[in-house]
């Protein structure tokens, strides 16, 4: 049942972000863009999103086990630290160059072409890349 849950979520999320236009890069690139012929309709698509997240968060936070029956388990960290900062700065650079975050990435690809493909094998390998460089100070630590 939880496969089922989360192939619908997936489906649900892939079609919004279809829809409201955020697979498209050209039109990310200019809400992104404020200098140039700016497209604000993707701010309306961000509101909705953090108004349903406010909400959803809301409900989560109240109580100990999911819809499903899982624990609960919620971001913990109140701290905006360094290694937050320079994500949301790598991740916000490579939005604006690409035109792509991960979930439009991945919704792209239903549509195909080799835009989304590139970017999506790029993130991957970056992630891998990460996890390498985790594990690796990691190890370091624990030989400390």
């Amino acid at each position: 049942m939880k496969i089922i849950m989360a192939l619908i979520a997936g489906i649900v999320f892939g079609i919004g972000l279809i829809v409201s236009g955020m697979t498209n890069p050209a039109k990310v690139q200019q809400f992104l863009d404020i200098r140039g012929p700016w497209d604000p309709s993707l701010a309306f698509v961000m509101g909705g999103a953090i108004l349903v997240g406010l909400v959803a968060f809301r409900f989560a936070s109240k109580r100990k086990h999911s819809l499903l029956g899982d624990v609960m388990r919620l971001p913990a960290a109140t701290q905006i630290d360094r290694r937050l900062v320079l994500g949301g700065l790598a991740f916000g650079t490579g939005w604006g160059l690409a035109g792509y975050c991960p979930g439009p990435a991945l919704a792209s690809l239903a549509i195909g072409g080799a835009k989304p493909l590139i970017f999506t094998v790029a993130m991957l390998a970056g992630i891998g890349i990460f996890e390498l460089f985790e594990r690796s100070a990691a190890d370091k630590t624990r030989s400390a």
